[in-house]
């Protein structure tokens, strides 16, 4: 889990702490020791004026993304999936990853800013592929503003995109057609059927 909400990039530690709530502050101290010590992330210090210390995936340890986005569609097929499983929103990004369509991109391209309560993150889609991470794009065709129950609600698709602009459950500053297409671009693979 320590991970996955650094897939997306660099994090202090009371950000992994808000991520992994049900982690204690000793328990995740020890995980990302053994972390760094294995070599799978590292500590650095940001530059002014930020200057916080903040925790990263290593070259190697970005590697594991791969696993991830397995995990994440074998977890999407779950056959009692539980209502709410507490995520985050990095682990919420990270599932839209896991259900990215290529097929259904086609050549659709945009470039989105995706805003979930305090966090930012970048969302580019180009020649059939979906790059996430946190951070603000140069031009987004549009910033996004919502939840991630609402985002994940669009993209599952359990809800319209205009339902929810009406309803005031998303923002759009930019292009509405970016981010119409956009949640189009996921697929929900059929639950794994039990005892098969």
């Amino acid at each position: 889990m320590i991970v996955r909400e650094l897939v997306l990039g660099p994090k202090r530690f009371t950000d992994l702490r808000a991520g992994l709530p049900h982690a204690s502050p000793n328990v995740l101290s020890e995980r990302l020791r053994e972390l760094e010590a294995a070599g799978v992330l590292r500590r650095r210090t940001l530059p002014p004026p930020a200057a916080s210390r903040v925790y990263e995936l290593t070259e190697w340890g970005a590697e594991l993304e791969h696993v991830l986005d397995a995990l994440g569609r074998w977890g999407a097929r779950a056959p009692n999936a539980p209502e709410d499983c507490g995520m985050s929103p990095d682990a919420h990004l990270l599932s839209l990853r896991t259900l990215f369509d290529p097929e259904l991109a086609g050549d659709f391209s945009a470039s989105l800013d995706i805003r979930l309560g305090d966090e930012c993150f970048r969302a580019v889609v180009a020649g059939g592929e979906l790059e996430l991470e946190r951070g603000e794009a140069e031009r987004p065709d549009a910033v996004v503003t919502t939840d991630h129950t609402t985002l994940l609600a669009l993209a599952h698709r359990r809800a319209e995109l205009a339902d929810a602009l009406a309803a005031g459950d998303i923002e759009i500053a930019g292009d509405e057609g970016a981010v119409a297409g956009f949640v189009r671009l996921f697929t929900l693979p059929e639950p794994a059927l039990l005892g098969a």
